[in-house]
């Protein structure tokens, strides 16, 4: 029988801060591999806080290109250059656009940052759309979805291990979360607001619409503003919430 996956949420909160939650940082551990999805801006002080190794983590893989969900980049690089002196090789996978838009946020924090001469290896990889990846033990399969952010934004298929984690990103509801989700093992999904209709992101109520479609065999709900927050206890399902380990 395989072990199971480890799923810690380093960040749960939304851009703003609602809570007092980190942003958008999910740790995954399986047996021959560690990655992150997402890369929020205090995904450092994450990994710090929960006592994560940088330099165990092999890949981060991105939904969209948001500070809150990719801002975090420029600090674990240059961490893993000048601090945790990384000599593994690091990759991130991403969206279109993904390579340079790290790029730019790298300069634009730490100007001169992409001229340094590293102790690792960075590469950094796009996604083709609807098409399933191997990346190294893991499979991924990246699905567009309706979140603009000057590039495509996407949910994540990830296999691994023999299990499923479907990861929503952030979007409205759209037809191909049906594909990326499908009786996954594990559904992380969006779910900003308690029933308002926010325009570009995912509500509880219509979530729970589509659930008998979506047919996870468990379900997990992050990126929560205030509105959300102050309904946790009520929720017919699990929540994400800072520090928060599960098995899969």
């Amino acid at each position: 029988m395989m072990a199971p996956i480890q799923v810690r949420f380093l960040g749960s909160g939304d851009a703003f801060g609602s809570g007092g939650r980190l942003q958008t940082c999910i740790w995954i551990k399986a047996t021959t591999s560690t990655f992150l999805l997402d890369c929020g801006a205090s995904a450092l002080i994450a990994i710090r806080r929960f006592g994560v190794a940088p330099n165990d983590i092999d890949m981060i893989l991105l939904t969209h290109l948001h500070g809150d969900h990719f801002g975090g980049l420029p600090f674990f690089v240059l961490d893993a250059q000048l601090i945790s002196k990384r000599s593994r090789p690091l990759v991130i996978v991403g969206p279109a656009g993904t390579k340079r838009r790290v790029g730019e946020a790298l300069e634009i924090f730490f100007p001169g940052s992409t001229q340094v001469q590293r102790s690792f290896s960075l590469d950094i990889r796009e996604l083709a759309l609807n098409q399933p990846q191997t990346l190294g033990d893991v499979m991924v399969t990246a699905y567009p979805v309706q979140h603009p952010s000057g590039d495509p934004s996407l949910a994540l298929r990830v296999e691994c291990q023999g299990k499923t984690i479907a990861y929503s990103g952030g979007t409205e509801w759209t037809e191909t979360l049906l594909p990326a989700a499908k009786g996954a093992d594990l559904l992380i999904a969006e779910a900003y607001f308690f029933a308002k209709k926010v325009k570009f992101h995912l509500d509880f109520h219509t979530l729970m619409a589509h659930l008998d479609e979506l047919q996870p065999k468990r379900l997990i709900v992050t990126h929560m503003s205030e509105d959300m927050l102050t309904r946790l206890e009520k929720l017919p399902c699990e929540f994400a919430e800072d520090g928060k380990l599960i098995e899969v």
